[in-house]
This record gives structure tokens, C-alpha cells and sequence, in this order.
């Protein structure tokens, strides 16, 4: 591609915070015609990962498209459909590598060298093409309110094991203790809530040196490197909200979180990839904790503070 991919994201995803907007919530509700939806989805069903699932958010809110689904101007076709006139596309990246053969300048042998690199494509979302099977423009179903506790989400979080220490007013995780500091749930406005702020302090669990051992090199409170771990932790929990059907409202953060976002985002154009790499990382590394409540091994340690 002409542009810069990284740019061109990057720029986007900084407009978007600079205008107010958490381009990672997810848009719509959970229950669609297709199913029971967690992220964007390709034609085939299956759902977006990384940058991909915040660019499609992103463009789902500022187009406020209902549907989830995504394809490309061939797949419509492919359905005997087509993207209605005028209708403009929107971006998705993967990444690939080429391989090259190098020779080395002191001893002339050959070897390979595989260099990676991201590329583009352009896909459309599916209310903006004509003639497509009923099933694809389903709407997404009123869901009902939010009881107290939330069975689903109780037992995901039970299966990682994270200790989580309740009581007081503030929401942590503290590497020394390798604790999760909650205030307790009647804290919170409603429930949804709760879960969105404890899967946020679980991401930052994952970064523990016997988990994912993520360290951005962060010195103080405030710098780049606590910017991009608070960036991760965002992300990571607007993933597993949109795989645990929670639709939490958008938090007011403190304005210099967001200020740091965009500091972090315009001094490095690949951050936010970086970022929703970590994320994906960790949601992922949460979700293959769930095969321990298949075996009956038991859950979180929870403490009253």
C-alpha cells in the first residue's frame, strides 16, 4: 500500500481519543440474528483479533452500524450481493513476511532472512451492501438489565486463580503481593461495571513475571512506559467485556490517561499495535486458564480487606 499502514491507524485511533471517543468499546449489543456476537466477525464467522477488532469498532461507531459483520467487495459478490453506490470501505491489516536471501559481506555464505511487514485490505460492513441472505442483517436484541452478580463472569475470573483482595475505594493490581485490590461490588453503579474494572486489574495480573512478564520499562507514574501498560489493560479488558457479552458504559477516565494515550500514540506510530498485540496476548492467556474450572480445580482466592 501507498500509505503507511501504521500511520494511518495510529492517526485515526489518536482523533478518535482526541474527540472523546474509546474506540475500543464495543458498539453494539450482544445478541444478533447470527448469533451470540463478541467481536467483529468476517464473512465466515469468525471474529477479528488485535488492531483489527478496535479499527472496526471504531468505524461501527462512527457510522453506527447495528451489525457486526464484516467482508470484503469480492465475498459480497461471492453472495450474489453487492456494496451499495458511494459507499466507502474500511480498513483492516494482517501481517505477512517476505523471505530474503542475504549473503554475508565476510564470509560469502547465503542465508534467509524473513522480514515481516503489515498490509491492508478494505472491507465493508454488511448494512452497507444490498442483497445479502436475511441472517446477516439481523439487529441486535434489547438485552435485559443487569442482575447483581453475573454468573458467566464470576466463574471466568474464579478460573484464573488471581487472589483478589475486597474492600476500600480504590481498584489495583500491586505487583509486590501479586494481589488484586477491588472496592466491593455495591460500589459500583451496576454490575457491568464491576466486571469491566476487575477484568481491566486481571489484565494487568497477566504482566507478573510467571505470567506474560510484560514490562514496557516503565520508571514512575505517569511516563510512556505506565502509558502503554494502562493502554494494554484498557484494551485487554474492552476484548474480554465483548467476549463475555458485558456492554459496560464508557468510564470517565482521568483526562491525563487519555492525554498519555496520545502522547505514547503520536511519539510512536506502531504503539497501538503494539498495545492490542499485548492485549490479545493476555486475553488469550486468561482464556486458557479456563480449562482448569472444566477439571474442577478451584477458583480465585477472594479476601475480605
Amino acid at each position: 500500500m501507498k500509505a503507511d499502514v501504521y500511520q494511518k491507524i495510529t492517526d485515526q485511533i489518536v482523533t478518535a481519543l482526541e474527540q472523546g471517543v474509546r474506540p475500543w468499546h464495543q458498539p453494539w449489543q450482544v445478541e444478533h440474528s447470527a448469533g451470540r456476537i463478541t467481536r467483529p466477525l468476517r464473512s465466515n464467522g469468525m471474529a477479528y483479533g488485535g488492531v483489527n477488532v478496535l479499527m472496526l469498532w471504531s468505524a461501527a461507531m462512527e457510522k453506527r452500524y447495528a451489525a457486526p459483520i464484516w467482508m470484503t467487495f469480492k465475498q459480497a459478490l461471492e453472495l450474489k450481493a453487492h456494496v451499495k453506490k458511494g459507499e466507502k470501505g474500511s480498513l483492516v491489516v494482517y501481517a505477512d513476511k517476505i523471505i530474503r536471501t542475504e549473503t554475508d559481506a565476510k564470509t560469502g555464505e547465503e542465508a534467509e532472512r524473513a522480514i515481516p511487514f503489515m498490509k491492508g485490505y478494505t472491507v465493508f460492513n454488511v448494512e452497507q451492501i444490498e442483497g445479502l441472505p436475511e441472517h446477516y442483517y439481523g439487529k441486535p436484541e434489547a438485552r435485559p438489565e443487569s442482575v447483581e452478580r453475573i454468573e458467566h463472569a464470576d466463574s471466568f475470573l474464579a478460573a484464573t486463580r488471581a487472589n483478589i483482595v475486597h474492600g476500600g475505594s480504590r481498584a489495583c493490581y500491586v505487583p509486590s503481593t501479586d494481589n488484586i485490590h477491588m472496592p466491593c461490588i455495591d460500589f459500583f453503579r451496576d454490575a457491568v461495571s464491576y466486571y469491566a474494572v476487575r477484568l481491566h486489574e486481571t489484565v494487568h495480573w497477566t504482566r507478573h513475571e510467571s505470567r506474560l512478564n510484560r514490562d514496557f520499562g516503565r520508571k514512575r507514574f505517569g511516563d510512556e512506559g505506565y502509558a502503554m501498560e494502562e493502554l494494554v489493560a484498557e484494551l485487554g479488558s474492552a476484548f474480554l467485556c465483548a467476549d463475555l457479552a458485558l456492554t459496560p458504559e464508557v468510564r470517565e477516565e482521568h483526562a491525563s490517561y487519555v492525554a498519555s494515550w496520545i502522547k505514547v500514540l503520536k511519539n510512536d506510530k506502531r504503539a497501538i499495535f503494539t498495545a492490542a498485540s499485548h492485549a490479545q496476548r493476555a486475553a488469550d492467556f486468561l482464556h486458557g486458564l479456563q480449562l482448569n474450572s472444566a477439571t474442577g480445580t478451584e477458583g480465585a482466592a477472594d479476601v475480605a480487606a
